[in-house]
């Protein structure tokens, strides 16, 4: 855990970790007061949609115009900057008044977190390449403990406040502190020019087969998050609401857990080699959450949560390094292509689930874990 004990010593790996697990703070806060903010303004669960919807149509759309706008500011003040806006916009949702009010706010929401999501990726990027350290995967890992802190701590705190509102603002004003407090570490951070400037289809052709597997790996954390418990309810016939919760739990916990140790496995073994064989770890948890046997599931959602775990920061990490092309330009191809496949992936394996079976639909995340894996031996194979 060398990684780890980097993040937990040095300031400056701290304060970029902590930007990490802000985000995820805040979005594990939100979510335990969703079901609340739909009642209060009267919306059914297919209006809840609509507007979670522009949340992510927002992240998606800040995704492209993030390189330039971190070029121009810098990779420290666009960290600052970005983690900043995420913190104030994330008080609007609980402003709202209405379900337009609650969409246009989670559509702010999605862009401040779409160009955060970039500027923090490309910062630990760079820093990676300047200081020679592997800390992207150990980043990732205080992204998922954030989750566990806004949720875990929100359920125990939150109902010591009046309103959420109100909890929210705390939340968020004590991130923002900690978050300028910290920044001093790393805003003048700035990134080297890696791109002549001009698009050239040769210098981003490297990242299409990157891509591919982001959209695939992400495609299956947002299954993991919305059907798992289904999964154990409906097709391992899973008897108690704890055994039905355990696929996600463990699953997260993995993934946490898993982010830890990445860097380190990385650092020895290479990036190619950490993502097929977390692949292949991935497809094993896969062939178990088939067996249909409710606990041989559960320990598969572990192996998918362990394998996929280092999978998305190695692509991070590889996309930030393609010659010709801005770290920032490389990350932003690889988030864009992962978040499409987290949009659109449970999308399809719901209509899968609807017109054929839910098995099927995880039958479909295990040929895509097969065809992540084949896409990345062959660039292994060729060298590239």
């Amino acid at each position: 855990m060398r990684s780890l004990k980097l993040i937990l010593t040095k300031p400056l790996y701290f304060g970029v970790a902590w930007v990490f697990a802000s985000i995820n703070i805040l979005i594990g806060t939100w979510a335990i007061y969703i079901p609340e903010i739909a009642q209060k303004l009267a919306i059914n669960e297919g209006q809840l949609g609509i507007s979670l919807f522009f949340l992510a149509f927002g992240t998606l759309l800040g995704l492209p115009v993030s390189p330039y706008l971190v070029g121009r500011l810098g990779l420290g003040r666009s960290t600052i900057v970005g983690i900043s806006l995420f913190c104030v916009a994330f008080v609007f949702p609980f402003l709202a008044t209405s379900h337009i009010g609650l969409s246009a706010a989670l559509f702010g929401v999605g862009l401040a977190s779409g160009f955060t999501d970039i500027a923090m990726n490309t910062l630990v990027s760079e820093l990676e390449a300047k200081k020679q350290v592997q800390i992207m995967s150990a980043a990732h890992g205080f992204f998922s403990l954030g989750g566990v802190i806004g949720a875990g701590v929100g359920s125990i705190l939150s109902p010591l406040f009046p309103t959420p509102l109100m909890y929210m603002l705390v939340v968020a004003s004590l991130v923002l502190v900690v978050n300028v407090l910290l920044s001093r570490n790393y805003i003048a951070e700035r990134s080297p020019v890696k791109s002549d400037g001009h698009f050239s289809f040769k210098h981003f052709k490297p990242l299409f087969a990157l891509g591919l597997v982001a959209f695939i790996i992400m495609a299956s954390e947002g299954a993991m998050v919305d059907w798992s418990g289904l999964y154990l309810e409906k097709v391992t016939l899973a008897q108690t609401a704890l055994l039905i919760g355990m696929g996600y739990t463990v699953f997260s916990a993995c993934m946490t857990l898993g982010r830890f140790f990445g860097d380190e496995v990385s650092n020895r073994f290479g990036s190619f080699a950490i993502i097929i064989y977390g692949l292949l770890i991935g497809i094993g948890g896969y062939l178990l959450i088939l067996s249909g046997s409710t606990l041989l599931a559960i320990g598969g959602f572990g192996l998918v949560g362990i394998g996929f775990s280092v999978i998305v920061p190695e692509l991070f990490r590889l996309g930030g390094k393609v010659k010709g092309v801005a770290a920032s330009q490389g990350i932003s191809f690889i988030a864009g292509s992962g978040f499409l496949g987290f949009l659109m992936g449970p999308v399809f394996l719901g209509f899968l689930a609807q017109y054929a079976s839910l098995r099927l639909s995880f039958i479909a995340l295990l040929v895509g874990a097969v065809i992540a894996a084949l896409t990345m031996s062959y660039k292994k194979i060729k060298g590239s």
